[in-house]
C-alpha cells in the first residue's frame, strides 16, 4: 500500500520571514535585504457625503441637528452655572466637537452597543439620549443626577444606554473599552464598543497595550481618536513625533481611516463602516480631526492659540455646517430652525431648575453603588 507523502513547510522561507502569523520555527533566522510597507488609508472628507449616503431621512437629519444644538446650549449654560459656582470641580466642554458624538452614535444600536469615553463626556451622553435633567443634576452634584451626584462632570454613566463613562485618568479607560468589547464577543451578543479618547492620550502606554490585545483577540471595538489639535495646551505637533495617528494602526494590523470631524455625515459614514468591521471581529482605528472652541477646562484661558486661528475655525462650526445643509435641501426654513433653537434653550433652562430643586445625596449613601455585595464586611 502506497503511503502518502506529507508536504512540509520549509523552515527557511525568506519571502515570508517578515509576514505576520509565522511561528518562531517557521521564521527565517536571516534578516531580509529590505522590508517594504505599502498601505493606503481611507479618508472621509467634509462635503463628501449627504444624508442619503448614510441612510438618513429628513426627520433624522433634523433630529441630529437638534441633538447637536442641545449639546451646545447645555454646555453654554453649564459654563454660566460654573461661573456662578453652582458647579464644582472640573468642567471640560465639548463645544465644537458635537458632530463627532452625534455622527458616531447614529451609527450604532443605542442600548445594545456600548460607548466609553474620557472626561469630555457631556456631548456623548446627550447624543445617546440621556436627558438634560439628569446630566445637569449630575453637574450640580445632586441625587437625581445620572451618577446620583457622585461623579460630576467627568463621570457620566447610564446602564440603560450602555454608556460606561466618563473617566478622569487620561487613557486609562481605553483598556476598559477593550474589556467591554471582549465581553461582547464572549457573550456572543453581536455588540460593539466605541472607545473614544483624545489626541493627548495617544502617548499613553495603556492605549497601545489595549490596541495590541484588541487585535490579538479580534475584538469588536472601534478606537476613535477625537483629535481636537491640542492636548490641554500643547499642540499635537509639539508633543508627537508622528502626528498622523492612523499610522499607529500599522503596528497592530488594524484598518484605520481619517475623518473630518466637523461634518456629521462624514463621521456617521466612517463609524458605520468601522462598526461593520467590528461586528466581523475586526478592530479598527478612526482618527477624527475636530476642534474645540473653548479651553481645555474652565480654568484654561487658551492663550496658546491665536484669535485668528479661533475665528478661522469658527467658519467650520459643525452646527452651522449642518444648518446650511438643511436650508439648502429645504428640510426646514430659518424660522423653524430658530424655533427649534428656542425650544432647546428652554429645555436647558428647565434642566437648571430641575438640578437646583434636586436634593444633595444623603450622607448614608456614600458607600452605595460601590460594592455589589450588599453585606460587604467593610460596610458593616
Amino acid at each position: 500500500m502506497a503511503s502518502e507523502t506529507k508536504k512540509r513547510t520549509p523552515k527557511h522561507t525568506p519571502k515570508k520571514a517578515a509576514d505576520e502569523g509565522l511561528t518562531a520555527e517557521q521564521q527565517d533566522v536571516d534578516i531580509p535585504k529590505s522590508i517594504r510597507v505599502n498601505r493606503t488609508f481611507r479618508t472621509y472628507r467634509a462635503g463628501q457625503y449627504g444624508h442619503e449616503d448614510v441612510g438618513l431621512s429628513e426627520e433624522q437629519v433634523l433630529a441630529m441637528y437638534r441633538s447637536m444644538l442641545l449639546q451646545r446650549r447645555f454646555e453654554e449654560r453649564a459654563a454660566q452655572m460654573y461661573g456662578k459656582q453652582k458647579i464644582g470641580g472640573f468642567l471640560h466642554l465639548y463645544i465644537g466637537q458635537e458632530a463627532v458624538s452625534t455622527g458616531a452614535v447614529n451609527a450604532i444600536r443605542i442600548g445594545r452597543d456600548s460607548v466609553i469615553t474620557a472626561y469630555r463626556d457631556h456631548g456623548h451622553a446627550l447624543a445617546l439620549g440621556m436627558s438634560a435633567d439628569e446630566c445637569m443634576a449630575e453637574l450640580f452634584g445632586r441625587i437625581d443626577g445620572c451618577s446620583r451626584g457622585k461623579g460630576g462632570s467627568m463621570h457620566f454613566f447610564s446602564a440603560r444606554h450602555r454608556f460606561f463613562g466618563g473617566h478622569g485618568i487620561v487613557g486609562a479607560h481605553v483598556p476598559v473599552g477593550t474589556g467591554i468589547a471582549f465581553a461582547h464577543k464572549y457573550q456572543a451578543d453581536d455588540g460593539v464598543c466605541l472607545t473614544f479618547f483624545g489626541d493627548g492620550a495617544v502617548g499613553q502606554g495603556a492605549i497601545h497595550e489595549a490596541s495590541n490585545l484588541a487585535a490579538l483577540y479580534e475584538l469588536p471595538v472601534v478606537f476613535i481618536i477625537e483629535n481636537n489639535q491640542y492636548a490641554m495646551g500643547t499642540a499635537t505637533t509639539r508633543a508627537f513625533a508622528e502626528t498622523m495617528f492612523i499610522k499607529h494602526a500599522l503596528s497592530y494590523h488594524m484598518e484605520a481611516s481619517l475623518v473630518n470631524g466637523m461634518d456629521v455625515f462624514a463621521v456617521s459614514k466612517a463609524v458605520q463602516d468601522h462598526v461593520a468591521m467590528a461586528r466581523d471581529f475586526k478592530p479598527s482605528l478612526l482618527e477624527v480631526r475636530t476642534y474645540r472652541y473653548r479651553g481645555h477646562s474652565m480654568s484654561d484661558p487658551g492663550k496658546y492659540r491665536t484669535k485668528e486661528e479661533l475665528e478661522r475655525k469658527k467658519h467650520e462650526d459643525p452646527i452651522l455646517r449642518l444648518k446650511m445643509y438643511i436650508l439648502e435641501h429645504e428640510m426646514a426654513d430659518l424660522d423653524a430652525l430658530d424655533a427649534m433653537d428656542e425650544d432647546v434653550k428652554e429645555e436647558v433652562r428647565r434642566s437648571v431648575e430641575f438640578a437646583e430643586n434636586s436634593p444633595f445625596p444623603p450622607l448614608e449613601s456614600i458607600y452605595e453603588d460601590v460594592y455589589t455585595q450588599k453585606d460587604y464586611p467593610f460596610l458593616a
